[in-house]
């Protein structure tokens, strides 16, 4: 347990450590608060148009269903960031691993006696915690707005799971490229390529039958993921994104066995 603990500190201190870390956080949370704050202005824009179009004004209750905060809010919200954290996720998962193995040091954590497993979880465990921590940092201001207004609380509460469990499983993906190379700019384009394949194959549904088809649906990134956008959290998407992080976890642990079989 105290080499766990050690390896945790180490991996912390090298995240903060670098000013990557920084400048993705700082980008992920201003990107967060000026898409969402953008969209709340022509969402409160749509309703002045309307209310001003009534006689007497409106009441909460009048307003019609195609003015919504999840239209209008939330979706498009989701959308954007969805993508943008596809783009930000493996700067920060890049040198995880890569970045030891260009340096060699990745041999001494094995003087430490943690197993491939244990190493493998503890990097992924601190990686978990930072894409949690960019998610709150991202959504303070965005939540503040809400509960102020005492509009969507419970909505925007999905939104936040939806958009933790994404970073979260493209952090997974990320870490389990980095497992395999010594280059970082290697590690964080296959990171980019493997995450933009699996965000939708919808494109591809026209040339293939109905089977294959349901099935390229069903381990595809942004169908799950939009759900989260309806306010609607169900426990088979949940278990989805955290099935993205176990094979990775096992993929990256895999990387050491093989570098073992090739020395």
């Amino acid at each position: 347990m105290t080499e766990l603990l050690a390896l945790a500190r180490k991996e912390f201190a090298s995240l903060f450590g670098a000013p990557t870390a920084y400048v993705t956080l700082t980008m992920v949370a201003l990107v967060t608060a000026l898409i969402f704050f953008d969209h709340l202005r022509l969402y409160n824009q749509i309703l002045f148009l309307f209310a001003s179009t009534t006689i007497g004004g409106i009441n909460a209750d009048e307003i019609p269903d195609y003015i919504n905060l999840w239209d209008s809010v939330f979706f498009p919200v989701m959308e954007t960031l969805g993508i943008t954290l596809i783009g930000a996720v493996p700067l920060v998962t890049m040198g995880v691993f890569a970045e030891e193995r260009s340096r060699g040091t990745d041999e001494l954590l094995f003087t430490t006696h943690l197993t491939p497993t244990q190493i493998v979880v503890g990097k992924f465990a601190v990686t978990f915690l930072f894409i949690t921590l960019m998610m709150i940092v991202s959504f303070v201001y965005p939540a503040t707005a809400i509960s102020r207004g005492g509009l969507g609380l419970q909505h925007l509460a999905a939104v936040f799971v939806g958009l933790t469990l994404h970073g979260i499983a493209l952090a997974s993906i990320g870490l389990a490229c980095s497992a395999f190379t010594s280059s970082q700019l290697v590690a964080a384009v296959s990171a980019w390529a493997t995450a933009f394949l699996l965000w939708d194959f919808s494109w591809m549904y026209p040339f293939l039958n109905e089977e294959v088809a349901a099935v390229l649906d069903a381990i595809s990134l942004h169908p799950r993921y939009g759900s989260f956008a309806e306010g609607i959290v169900t426990l088979s998407n949940v278990v989805y994104f955290l099935s993205v992080s176990m094979v990775s976890i096992a993929i990256a642990r895999l990387s050491f066995d093989l570098r073992r079989v090739g020395s």
